[in-house]
């Protein structure tokens, strides 16, 4: 376990790979450890970093830093405390609100965004989530219900559950319509087609966007494409970074269900 020091407290990371950094984090479900399958599929091309966010996981609990703006932001010092500049993210509902929020707003720091199950406006987070008010064991419940994978429930009792209510009264206030076609990176947007917890894009919501930025659905998956349809995930994921600026290209592809080696 590797940590260091932002602020007043202590931020937990993991790091697996040598190559090209790229940083993996986290959504309102978990912590880190349930990008450890992505991580170690891409470690031999890319030194893959995962943080838990204020609130999450082994990170220490500090209030004042639970919003979209505050985990942008930690974003950025987590980069400068390790010496990285420029990176592509790889950022999970609340996690991608941050990338997608650093990318408009310090677009020499971001290389690209691939942003999974994020919701582009407040109405976008349903009632499991927006209407959660309840306290640790709630919580638990609401991760057996919805995201009943031990990469995810072995962590959520570490969790604040003030982070996740104030955090996503925070999301709540953000419109990624308005934000996106200002992106200058390209941004790959993934949903599940059953996700139980967040809205895809509808119909319009992309329309003023420039071809940087696209959307794809893993049909079988739910909230958690990367642990749910990992294999075509993790092959989508690989096609993305090596993509450069053309996203034209991308789809998915019916022998990714085999894994990748």
């Amino acid at each position: 376990m590797s940590a260091i020091v932002i602020k007043e407290g202590l931020i937990h990371y993991e790091a697996i790979g040598r190559g090209k950094p790229l940083v993996f984090i986290h959504g309102w479900l978990g912590s880190w450890r349930y990008w450890v399958p992505a991580m170690e599929v891409l470690s031999s091309r890319y030194r893959t970093y995962a943080f838990d966010l204020w609130g999450f996981g082994d990170s220490d609990k500090l209030e004042t830093y639970y919003n979209v703006d505050a985990y942008a932001d930690l974003i950025v010092d987590f980069l400068d405390q390790l010496g990285i500049w420029r990176v592509p993210l790889v950022g999970h509902a609340l996690g991608g609100l941050a990338a997608l929020s650093l990318a408009d707003r310090l677009p020499d720091r971001v290389e690209k965004v691939m942003g999974v199950s994020v919701p582009l406006v407040g109405s976008a987070i349903d009632r499991p989530l927006a209407g959660f008010s309840g306290n640790g064991d709630a919580l638990q419940r609401l991760v057996a219900r919805r995201a009943d994978h031990p990469e995810v429930s072995m962590e959520v009792r570490k969790t604040d559950w003030e982070a996740v209510v104030k955090s996503t009264r925070s999301a709540e206030s953000v419109d990624l319509r308005d934000l996106l076609p200002y992106v200058e990176a390209p941004v790959l947007l993934v949903y599940g087609g059953s996700d139980s917890l967040i809205k895809p894009p509808q119909p319009g919501w992309l329309e003023e966007c420039e071809e940087n930025v696209r959307s794809i659905f893993l049909g079988n998956a739910n909230h958690f494409p990367m642990l749910e349809e990992r294999n075509k995930f993790n092959r989508l994921l690989l096609d993305f970074l090596e993509a450069g600026d053309d996203l034209a290209s991308l789809k998915l592809k019916d022998e990714w269900q085999r894994r990748l080696r």
